[in-house]
């Protein structure tokens, strides 16, 4: 049994299914939903002044941090897929005791799905605090937590839905932001940790910290059912509602990422249903609009694709692009999966586990039996914590 049932698994347990709101739901989605109109924190300037990525355009203190912490909205350059220089919205959490010598060490935590549009970013809820899955237990052993909102979301800009490039460099250039707080006294030790699309944003991440943020000192990289097989995962989830959900937010961001490509519309791939509705709800979010979605795309389930995009092209590049595992993961590893998640589902998450192995990455792979996409993050935060603080070890097969 849980003695308190952590807020984020309950709403997105809800809302994968696409229920109807809760109080706890609507609560969450305060500033998500309905009219909500940017305020003047998230305006980009126009035009952009040039920035390093990473570097602050803005910041100011929030409050409702939790105790022992303070928090900052951060509103920093980043970059696309093309490297193209954007501004990504966040949030920055740290403890309020004396940093250590040296400094904190950064986690930079990588959100699951909450839609793709500036309204439905975590940074402008009610209480983005709460969709951060283990950020008491974060805050207490003393990292700095850098939460990303990701392109578009928030802040204007281009679409970032499991694009990797682009969601990677938001993750990344949020923990430069994070040492551009002082208050803050973080360092340049960073750790990685996402959940279902952040665990996708981490992965890449990951993979190219190296090249693109070297300055940074990345330790280990630690997941919650990642959307690590984009083909297998639209192809499992495609046939109900939530399939359909997620993926008008991707097919939304790739036409709009890779609109010069040849062939590359929504009604090369969708049905003309499909192609038809698919704008309209990627305009809407997960929490607090799940109404909408429902009436939207439950008609479409079993009618929304015409074909397979892992095996249509120029779609099933797309995928492969944007498809994490290509390159050995050059520090530790830790994945972490439900046994009865039916989102993100086992077998895909143990074919990249094995794809991992075999490029050589140091992989720690926990499977918890019983629990689903919702509660698998915070359901692995036991072993994860001691897993952070000395990232390493391998299940990995011998040989």
């Amino acid at each position: 049994m849980r003695a308190q049932v952590p807020l984020l698994a309950t709403v997105l347990t809800a809302l994968l299914v696409l229920a109807g709101c809760s109080t706890v739901e609507r609560r969450v989605g305060e500033g998500l939903a309905g009219e909500w109109t940017a305020g003047p924190f998230y305006e980009v300037p126009n035009p952009l002044p040039p920035g390093a990525p990473g570097t602050l355009i803005r910041s100011e203190r929030l409050l409702g941090a939790p105790n022992g912490a303070a928090a900052w909205r951060v509103l920093y350059h980043s970059r696309d897929d093309a490297g193209a220089d954007i501004a990504v919205s966040g949030t920055v959490i740290a403890p309020t005791a004396p940093a250590p010598p040296g400094g904190r060490t950064i986690v930079s935590w990588g959100h699951p799905t909450t839609g793709v549009a500036p309204r439905c970013a975590p940074s402008v809820g009610a209480d983005p605090f709460d969709l951060v899955e283990g950020l008491t237990d974060l805050i207490g052993a003393g990292y700095v937590v850098a939460a990303t909102d990701y392109s578009n979301m928030g802040a204007p800009g281009p679409q970032t839905y499991l694009i990797g490039t682009t969601s990677g460099n938001s993750v990344l250039d949020a923990a430069r932001a994070a040492r551009g707080l002082p208050e803050a006294g973080a360092s340049n030790g960073l750790l990685l940790w996402g959940h279902s699309q952040g665990g996708h944003a981490a992965l890449f991440a990951g993979e190219r910290a190296a090249s693109y943020a070297p300055e940074l000192a990345l330790k280990g990289v630690a997941v919650a059912a990642p959307a690590a097989e984009l083909g297998a995962l639209l192809d499992a989830d495609i046939g109900d509602v939530s399939g359909v959900t997620i993926g008008s937010y991707a097919f939304n961001a790739y036409a709009s990422a890779y609109a010069s490509r040849p062939g590359v519309a929504l009604d090369s791939i969708l049905t003309p249903a499909g192609a038809a509705a698919t704008p309209g709800m990627a305009q809407l979010c997960l929490i607090g609009q799940n109404d909408q979605l429902h009436a939207i795309a439950d008609p479409l389930i079993g009618h929304y694709v015409k074909s397979d995009p892992a095996t249509t092209e120029p779609w099933a590049t797309i995928l492969r692009e944007n498809t994490p595992g290509s390159v050995r993961m050059p520090v530790p590893l830790f994945v972490a999966q439900g046994g009865a998640d039916t989102l993100v589902r086992p077998e895909t998450t143990a074919a990249f586990v094995q794809r991992e192995c075999s490029l050589g990455t140091a992989v720690t792979s926990l499977v918890i039996p019983g629990v689903d996409h919702g509660f698998v993050a915070d359901d692995a935060l036991s072993k994860l914590l001691p897993w952070l603080a000395a990232p390493g070890g391998s299940t990995c097969p011998a040989g």
